[in-house]
Formats: structure tokens, C-alpha cells, sequence
């Protein structure tokens, strides 16, 4: 069973792979966050390479999104979900362009994690807002 900061760092990495290609700005970005937020202040960031192989190798069973997407929600009370769809948002958004599978993998979190719309979309408006590019 995953504790709440795996399962963030867990929703992060699945948005960042979502493509097959975990790009430098994706990976930078989940290192930032996990330094940043008051979420992670006592998680050990030795344990964050460990955590994203984990899932990776996750992800190679078969159905292991499914699986994944459920421990996800297992391990996160419901006021640190809609955070877990903000920190996805955050990694697909920091990359050049988000791709379809990125985008569709959003949606299953959004879904899977039971965020309303309208929040979901005012989260994906921020994230656009703070990686803009001039």
C-alpha cells in the first residue's frame, strides 16, 4: 500500500511516462515539486528514484495503469486528489507540448481520482498558465 506522497509522486511519474518518452523538463519538474511543496517536507528524496521505478515497472503488467490508478486513489484522502490531478497537470504541462496519450492519461486521472470538471478545468488553465513559454 502506498502513502499519500507515493501515490503523488506515483500520479506524477504515470504523467510523465503516459507518452513512453520521460522527458528532462518532466523528470526536473517532479525533482522541483517533490523540493517544493509542503507536502513532501519530511519525504526522504533518496527514495524518489526508487518510487519511479517502481511504477515504471508497474507499468509494464498487464493492466498495471488500472492497478496503478487504484492504489493511487486508495492511498489519497480525498483533499490531496485534486493536488494529485494538479501535480499531473503540472508534468505534462512543463513539457513542450502535452501529446494525446498525456492528455488522455489526465483524463483517466481526473476520472479515477473523481475531480469535477470544473475543478479540473481551472487546475489545467493554472498549469498552462505557470509553464507558458513566451
Amino acid at each position: 500500500m502506498l502513502n499519500p506522497q507515493d501515490a503523488l509522486i506515483q500520479t506524477m511519474v504515470l504523467a510523465a511516462a503516459a507518452d513512453r518518452d520521460m522527458t528532462d523538463p518532466e523528470v526536473s519538474t517532479i525533482g522541483e515539486i517533490v523540493g517544493h511543496l509542503p507536502i513532501f517536507r519530511d519525504f526522504e528524496r533518496g527514495r524518489l528514484a526508487q518510487i519511479a521505478s517502481a511504477c515504471v515497472d508497474l507499468l509494464q503488467q498487464e493492466d498495471g495503469l488500472d492497478v496503478a490508478l487504484k492504489q493511487i486513489k486508495e492511498a489519497l484522502p480525498p483533499k490531496l486528489r485534486e493536488t494529485a490531478y494538479a501535480l499531473a497537470c503540472d508534468v505534462v504541462a512543463s513539457d513542450v507540448k502535452a501529446s494525446q496519450e498525456e492528455l488522455r492519461l489526465l483524463e483517466m486521472i481526473r476520472h479515477r481520482l473523481d475531480v469535477d470538471r470544473l475543478t479540473a478545468a481551472a487546475i489545467e488553465r493554472g498549469a498552462r498558465a505557470r509553464y507558458a513559454r513566451g
